[in-house]
C-alpha cells in the first residue's frame, strides 16, 4: 500500500505487509513512469530486433532461474498474499511452465509463411512486436499472472514496464530480478513500483503501445475508456467474474461438494474464475447443501506455514475482509438467508470462515464480484432455469455444470455464455495450454494464456520479389 503518513515512513514509499502477521515485509519509494517508459522505448529496436529463437533461449535461462529460486520464491509469495504455502508452490511451477507454453504458442500461432505470387514473386507473413507494453499485475497471483503477459510480449520482441499491484510489490521485483539474472536488458523488462496513480499514468503516456491488464471490472473499464480515442493502443483486459457452477441430478454427491469447495474458496476465494453463485435444481437441493457445509466444517483456515497445512489462508488485507463482512450483511438484511456465517477468525488479521448463504428469495441479488469466500446459493426447478439463471449477469468468465448426462452438458455448453465451461470440474480448473478469457464485463475478447500471443504481435502481410519488374498496362498509350 501507498504510505499515507506513517510515522517514520516517507510519503514517496509503497510498504507492503504480511497479512497473516501484520508485519512489514518490503519498501520502495515509487518509481518514473516517464523515465521507465523512455529507457523502455530505448530498449526496444535492440530487443525486437534479436532473433526469436535467441529471445526464447534467454527466456528458457530465466525459467532455470526461477527454478533455482523457487524455495525463496514460494516462501516471499506465500508471506506476501496470505495463501498457504503449499498454493505458493504451484504458483512459482506455473511462472516456471510458462516459458515452454508460451513459445509453443508464438511458434503456433504467430508462424511464418511464404506462398507463391504472380511473376515469380512471392506472398509473406510475419509477425511484428508493437513496442512498449505495460503489464499491471494483480495480488492474488502477483507472479503467475503478469508473467503470463511478460513472457509472451518478451518473445514476441517487445519490452515491458511491469507495475505489481500495490500490495504485492515484493513479489513483483522478485520476478523482475529473475529476468534479468537471466540476462534480459534491465531496460528490456523494469518494475515500476507504484499505486493507482503511477497505473493511471501508465495507461495515459504517449509511449506506451499496449496494456495488459489483469484485475477489476471497475478498473478494466477505465482503461478501456482512457484508451477509447487512441486505436493503436493495444489492450487485453482480464477483470473477473461473478461465475455460476450448476448443480443438477448426480448420484456423486460427496463428490459434488468437493468439486464446489474447490471452485468457491480456494485461494480464499480469491480468483477470477472463482464460484460466487451455486445453482441447484430442485431434487438435489438438500442432499447438496448437507454435503457441501459438512465439508466447510473441515476447512482448515490459517496461516501460510501453519502445521497442518491450510486448505485456505486470509484475504489480503482487513479492508478485503471487512468489505465482505458488509456484502455478507447486505445479502442477510435483503433477503439472504445464513447456513453457514462469515465470521471473523481473528480482529488483528483478515482471516474469516467461508459463508454460504441462500439468496433464492432476493428480489435483486447484486451482479458483482464478491472477491473472497462467500458463496451464493440459488435453488431452482431445473436445469432449463439453472442455466437461465447462471447467464443473469453480465460477466462470463467462468461456469461448471456438476453432475447431468453428456446430453445435458451439451445443452449446458451449448446455451451458456462463458469463456470457460467445464463439466463435473470446478470452475477455476483451466489449462495454461488453452485460451483463458471471457465475455461482457470479464474481458474484452482478447484471451490470455495459450492465446496471449495474439495480442503480443500483429501480422504483417507482404508481397515481394527480388527485382522490380512491371510492364504497361490498360490504360496506357503504347507509343
Amino acid at each position: 500500500m501507498r504510505n499515507r503518513g506513517l510515522p517514520g515512513v516517507p510519503l514517496s514509499d509503497i510498504v507492503s505487509y504480511e497479512p497473516a502477521t501484520g508485519r512489514e515485509l518490503f519498501r520502495a519509494s515509487i518509481g518514473d513512469v516517464d523515465e521507465a517508459v523512455a529507457r523502455a522505448r530505448e530498449a526496444f529496436p535492440a530487443w525486437a530486433s534479436r532473433p526469436v529463437a535467441n529471445r526464447m533461449e534467454v527466456l528458457r535461462r530465466f525459467a532455470n532461474e526461477v527454478r533455482a529460486a523457487a524455495d525463496e520464491f514460494a516462501e516471499l509469495i506465500a508471506r506476501e498474499t496470505g495463501k498457504p504455502h503449499w498454493e505458493a508452490k504451484t504458483e512459482v511451477e506455473a511462472v516456471i511452465n510458462k516459458v515452454e507454453i508460451s513459445i509453443t504458442a508464438y511458434l503456433e500461432r504467430t508462424g511464418q509463411k511464404k506462398l507463391d505470387s504472380a511473376l515469380g514473386g512471392s506472398a509473406a507473413l510475419r509477425h511484428k512486436p508493437h513496442g512498449v507494453m505495460v503489464v499491471l499485475g494483480p495480488y492474488n497471483f502477483p507472479a503467475h499472472l503478469p508473467n503470463g503477459h511478460i513472457v509472451p510480449a518478451l518473445i514476441a520482441g517487445n519490452t515491458v514496464v511491469f507495475k505489481p499491484s500495490e500490495k504485492t510489490p515484493a513479489v513483483g521485483a522478485m520476478l523482475v530480478e529473475c529476468f534479468h539474472r537471466a540476462g534480459i536488458d534491465k531496460n528490456a523488462v523494469q518494475v515500476l513500483i507504484g499505486g493507482p496513480d503511477e497505473g493511471k499514468a501508465l495507461v495515459a503516456h504517449p509511449g506506451v503501445d499496449g496494456i495488459l491488464f489483469t484485475g477489476s471490472a471497475q478498473a478494466g473499464i477505465a482503461i478501456n475508456r482512457k484508451c477509447a480515442t487512441n486505436p493503436g493502443k493495444i489492450l487485453a483486459l482480464e477483470m473477473g467474474g461473478n461465475n455460476p457452477i450448476v448443480v443438477t441430478k448426480t448420484p456423486k454427491v460427496e463428490d459434488a461438494a468437493l468439486i464446489i469447495i474447490r471452485s468457491a474458496f480456494t485461494t480464499a476465494g480469491q480468483r477470477c474464475t472463482a464460484a460466487r453463485r451455486l445453482i441447484v435444481t430442485e431434487e438435489m437441493y438438500d442432499a447438496t447443501i448437507d454435503a457441501v457445509k459438512s465439508v466447510m466444517g473441515k476447512l482448515i483456515v490459517d496461516e501460510p506455514f501453519a502445521d497442518p497445512q491450510p486448505f485456505m489462508g486470509c484475504v489480503i488485507d482487513n479492508q478485503a475482509a471487512d468489505q465482505l463482512t458488509e456484502s455478507f450483511l447486505y445479502l442477510l438484511s435483503n433477503g439472504g438467508k445464513a447456513i453457514r456465517h462469515l465470521k471473523r477468525i481473528r480482529e488483528d488479521a483478515p482471516f474469516v470462515a467461508p459463508a454460504l448463504i441462500d439468496t433464492t428469495t432476493m428480489e435483486e441479488r447484486p451482479d458483482i464480484e464478491l472477491f473472497g469466500p462467500l458463496l451464493q446459493v440459488i435453488k431452482v426447478p431445473d436445469l432449463d432455469a439453472a442455466i437461465t439463471e447462471a447467464n443473469d449477469t453480465r460477466f462470463g468468465l467462468s461456469a461448471s455444470l456438476v453432475g447431468g448426462s453428456p446430453e445435458d452438458y451439451n445443452h449446458f455448453w451449448a446455451n451458456i455464455r462463458a469463456g470457460i465451461v467445464n463439466w463435473n470440474q470446478p470452475t477455476n480448473g483451466a489449462s495454461s495450454k488453452a485460451p483463458f478469457g471471457g465475455l461482457g464485463l470479464s474481458g474484452n475478447h482478447r484471451p490470455a494464456a495459450y492465446y496471449a500471443a495474439d495480442y503480443c504481435a500483429y501480422p504483417v502481410a507482404s508481397s515481394e520479389i527480388g527485382q522490380p519488374r512491371a510492364a504497361l498496362g490498360v490504360g496506357f498509350k503504347t507509343n
